[in-house]
């Protein structure tokens, strides 16, 4: 047996950002979370969520993202939970090297198929300025381990 560690990796692993939960509606979801966990949510986005057919809250404190479709725009997310329900379908894991982490998932044919970089005026917007830096890869898990969870890298440096 092999032992393999971050020495091995292409960058290193900081922890787990943030679950994605798909819910059919967003303002039940926000609910049931808030008391569930005790949280506070957060508007994302909207304009930039839009253009693929969701609606997003953040829980900076709960380390949950809820991902709801729009009524009648096309969207990955209603397909889901046609198919599977509502729940757990994703995981962002913070990276000390977004783009190191993105090229070893390409080295393993996994792609990417987007990418969110916000300004700091973005991040003061739409995150409640709780970052310096927000930058983060969409992967794309296709035959891969990562199957047909949702699963993003990204560089998330917290304001002081």
């Amino acid at each position: 047996m092999t032992e393999t560690g971050p020495e091995k990796s292409a960058t290193r692993q900081r922890g787990v950002n943030r679950v994605v939960m798909a819910v059919r509606d967003l303002d039940a979801g926000r609910s049931f979370y808030e008391r569930l966990l005790g949280c506070t949510f957060h508007h994302g986005d909207d304009e930039e969520a839009a253009r693929f057919g969701v609606r997003v809250l953040f829980s900076w404190d709960g380390g949950v993202e809820l991902v709801a479709p729009i009524v009648g725009a096309d969207s990955y997310i209603e397909a889901i939970i046609a198919e599977k329900g509502e729940g757990l379908i994703g995981v962002v894991w913070a990276v000390d090297d977004a783009d190191a982490a993105k090229a070893a998932a390409e080295e393993m044919g996994v792609g990417s198929f987007f990418t969110l970089d916000y300004s700091r005026a973005q991040i003061d917007e739409h995150l409640q300025g709780r970052f310096r830096r927000y930058y983060e890869h969409f992967l794309a898990g296709g035959d891969s381990p990562l199957g047909t969870a949702s699963v993003l890298v990204g560089e998330f440096d917290v304001s002081e």
